[in-house]
This record gives C-alpha cells, structure tokens and sequence, in this order.
C-alpha cells in the first residue's frame, strides 16, 4: 500500500462535472448509481462463484452461461463507476462498502446445487431489475437522459439473464413417449 498521504478526492463527494447537471440533482444520480454498482458488484461475484462451482449434466451450458452473466455484469459494473465519475462523484469501491451499499443480499459462502444457485441468481436479478427501474425514472426526472439510456441498457440486459434463468429452472417439457 502506498505510504502517500495526499487524498485527492473524497469519498462522498461532489464536486462540479462537464456534464453542468446541478450539484444537488448530481449527487441524487450518483447516489442512485453508487447503490447500483453495490449491487452490480455483488451480483458479479456469486454469479462466479456459480461458475466455478457448477456441476452435474448441464456443466457445460451452465458453465458459459455463468460467464456470460458475469462479464456483462463486470461492463455494466465498469460503466456504473465512470459515469459516477463523470457526474463529479466517486465510485463506491471497498469490498465490505460494496456490500453494505447493495439492496441486495449476497448467498452464502457454501456451494449449492444448481438449481438453488439459479433460484438465488433469479432473486438477485429481480432486485436488481426493480431498483434499476426506479434509477432510470429518477434520472430522466432529474433531467440526466445520458444516465437513464445507459441504466435502461443495463435494465434490458439484467430482464434477458432473468428471463434465460427462468427457462432453465423449468421443468423439463420432455416427456417419455
């Protein structure tokens, strides 16, 4: 760790961007996303602790699908925190603030079953759709439409891996004949 001492921005604040969104609308937005990246960021590690862990006669599908997931949530993350950034705010960045920021709350440690691990994916997911959806409309209402086209962006795509987890959890439609 370095020994320099000089902070050069702290976390928590705001400071004016390029961007001219008014200093207390701005710190709504980055608050919003901050919460959203949290979330992200928690959703981005159980989804590889999922891919690490996948067993059993769908490991392959399953395996590339859990990559899938997570790096999409790893860019989605990425673009979370340089908007933040851009807005004159600072990304939430340490493991255990990640955690305390996100609406979402983490699976265990142990390894589950597939289905179990897919069941609290599509929870997750669900969470985090719901609070996107509330970022989005919060955005445009605070006259930030460049924030709300790229949540709207990560909205979709975080409803199509919800949507995809869903099909696996059903019941297999082949029958015997």
């Amino acid at each position: 760790m370095s020994t320099q001492e000089t902070v050069r921005r702290e976390a928590g604040t705001v400071e004016e961007s390029a961007l001219r969104i008014d200093e207390e609308k701005a710190e709504q937005i980055i608050d919003a996303l901050n919460t959203d990246l949290a979330a992200t960021y928690v959703l981005y590690h159980q989804l590889k602790k999922h891919h690490w862990n996948v067993e059993g006669a769908e490991f392959e599908a399953l395996h590339e699908f859990f990559e899938e997931a997570y790096e999409a949530a790893e860019i989605a993350a990425d673009e979370q925190a340089e908007r933040v950034q851009a807005l004159g705010g600072v990304p939430i960045s340490g493991m255990s603030d990640l955690e305390e920021a996100a609406p979402v709350e983490p699976e265990g440690n142990d390894v589950y079953d597939a289905r179990t691990s897919m069941e609290n994916d599509m929870e997750m997911y669900g969470d985090i759709i719901e609070s996107l959806r509330d970022h989005v409309e919060l955005a445009e209402n605070l006259g930030d439409p460049g924030t709300a086209e790229m949540l709207r962006g990560h909205l979709l795509e975080a409803e199509e891996f919800a949507h995809h987890i869903e099909h696996y959890l059903e019941d297999d439609s082949l029958k015997n004949w």
